[in-house]
């Protein structure tokens, strides 16, 4: 993976982690926005602007590919490097996790 890639995305944003867990089936800009609002229980809600400079920034950096226009609806999805990322991120939550859960078993 390139340095560059790694040091933009590890750890990633809020905003890159939804849209890169969103786009493990293909979808659209307002569908993630949807998917996004439907899993938090509303608590996070991505803005157009945000949502779309990401798919921008993410598509140019091979993250996710742009697959299909259906309905003027560009549709993307998730490419092998953004999946690795997704992992990498998926492991650090984890083990941050896990520490946070050894602290409170701790008393700490």
């Amino acid at each position: 993976m390139d340095q560059h890639i790694k040091k933009v995305y590890v750890p990633m944003t809020e905003t890159a982690f939804f849209i890169l867990l969103c786009l493990r089936k293909p979808n659209h800009g307002y569908g993630i926005v949807q998917m996004v609002e439907k899993m938090t229980n509303g608590l996070v809600k991505l803005t157009p602007g945000t949502m779309y400079g990401s798919l921008s920034k993410m598509e140019k950096d091979k993250v996710i590919r742009f697959i299909l226009e259906e309905e003027k609806r560009k549709i993307y999805q998730i490419t092998d490097l953004g999946i690795e990322i997704l992992e990498i991120e998926l492991q650090r939550i984890r083990r941050l996790y896990k520490i946070a859960q050894g602290e409170m078993l701790n008393g700490n």
